[in-house]
Formats: structure tokens, C-alpha cells, sequence
């Protein structure tokens, strides 16, 4: 039951996959219509997973919640430390595509309907794909130099303060996050 939501998003976030300079080749202006890409994919994804009437394949175990919500917070956490750099960086080559794929696993855990295992575990393909071309493209990985503690502080406390936003967005939606 694709509503077309994903195109976006993936089309989007595979800019660097085309080549050498692909996302700079339009300057600020191709960003920001990455950016409205990205955005419009979210909205449609958002719209479409709730309008969705997909049957139920299993029924996850309550305390499933609790490994979603560790998870969540490293994908959090994983996300932030690619921005600034903090030594996790220096651990695992694409933090952000493993933030990707971290949330996407976590959604596969307490989701069991046919729309969740699409939305999701396309998703997660996506990142599996994405950084097996990248590993490809640029073979060669230069480790950063470790970042000061303060980054890695901010990093976690992004992380924590992001999950709590993200949590009140999804009960506004009517999810339960917590349990």
C-alpha cells in the first residue's frame, strides 16, 4: 500500500549516490529542494502509514516498547554524534545511515502490520543499499580525530531532549511511545 510517501525521502537522501559533487551541483538551491523533497516525503509518509487499513502479520510483546525506546535513543544519539564529529564517528563509518537503519529496526520491533513492515523495512533496505554504494563509491575512510568531551555531552543530551520531543509529537498523533 504505497501512497508514494517513500520516493521523496529515498529519491532525496540518494543525491550522493549519483556521483562525485552530485548534491553541491545545484549550489543552496538544489538543498533546498532536497529539503522539500524530504519534507513532502515525511508528510506523505505520516499521512499515508495512519490512513493505512493493512492486516496485522504479528503482535509484538509489550516489552518490546522498552527496546524501541533504547534503541530510538542511540538512533538519537547516532544522528547528533555525525554532526558534531564525537568519537563514535571514528567507530562506525555512516552514523547516520546506521541512525536510519537503528530506527528503522527499532519501528520493525513494535509495529506487526503489512504497512509498518513495508514503510519500515523498505527504509532499512534503503540504508543497507545506500551504504554499501557509498562503501563502494569511496572505498577509502579517513577516521576523524576524537572530539572533546563537551561534543560528546551535547550529542547525548541532544539525543535525550529530541526523544522526549519526538515522543510528544508521536502522543499528539495518538502513538503511545512509552507503553
Amino acid at each position: 500500500m504505497d501512497r508514494g510517501g517513500t520516493g521523496p525521502v529515498v529519491g532525496g537522501a540518494s543525491v550522493q549516490a549519483a556521483g562525485p559533487g552530485a548534491p553541491g551541483r545545484d549550489g543552496d538551491a538544489g538543498k533546498g529542494l532536497v529539503t522539500v523533497g524530504v519534507l513532502a516525503g515525511v508528510v506523505l509518509m505520516v499521512v499515508g502509514y495512519r490512513g493505512n487499513t493493512a492486516p496485522d502479520l504479528w503482535y509484538p510483546p509489550a516489552f518490546l516498547t522498552h527496546v524501541n525506546n533504547l534503541l530510538m535513543l542511540l538512533a538519537f544519539y547516532l544522528y547528533a554524534a555525525s554532526g558534531m564529529k564525537t568519537r563514535i564517528t571514528g567507530i562506525i563509518r555512516h552514523p547516520q545511515l546506521t541512525a536510519v537503519k537503528t530506527w528503522a529496526v527499532a519501528h520493525l520491533l513494535v509495529n506487526g502490520d503489512l504497512a509498518s513492515v513495508v514503510l519500515f523495512g523498505g527504509i532499512l533496505a534503503w540504508a543497507v543499499v545506500e551504504v554499501i554504494l557509498i562503501n563502494r563509491a569511496e572505498p577509502a575512510w579517513t577516521r576523524p580525530a576524537p572530539a572533546p568531551i563537551g561534543k560528546e555531552i551535547g550529542a547525548v543530551v541532544g539525543a535525550v531532549v529530541v526523544m522526549g520531543l519526538v515522543g510528544m509529537v508521536h502522543s499528539w498523533l495518538g502513538v503511545r511511545p512509552w507503553g
